[in-house]
């Protein structure tokens, strides 16, 4: 003759909080609270590289003043250039997120 063992409360509980845990982890990610992200790139960084590609530029053509002068408007050059970026990503972010 067999006997059947009683079942206590911690195993109840236990399938209980493995059954929710399979059910909860099994929910599809459109459920899961996304973030927006917005690149951003630096100006400061834009205008270092720049100036320092039109320091070069400038000082092979036209020695120590040229360095300074390309340098200047290298780095003038790569501050804009870094800041039509970021307004063209938030234009792109906005319009984008508009469209969900």
């Amino acid at each position: 003759m067999k006997m059947v063992r009683p079942v206590s409360n911690k195993y109840i509980l236990a399938m209980f909080l493995a059954i929710c845990l399979v059910i909860l982890s099994a929910a599809p990610e459109g459920f899961a609270h996304r973030r927006p992200y917005r690149h951003h790139h630096s100006k400061t960084k834009g205008a270092l590289v720049g100036g320092a590609v039109g320091a070069v530029g400038g000082a092979l053509i036209g020695g120590k003043k040229g360095a300074v002068i390309g340098g200047a408007a290298g780095a003038g050059t790569g501050a804009y250039v870094q800041h039509r970026k970021n307004q063209k990503q938030r234009r792109y972010y906005r319009n984008h997120r508009r469209l969900r």
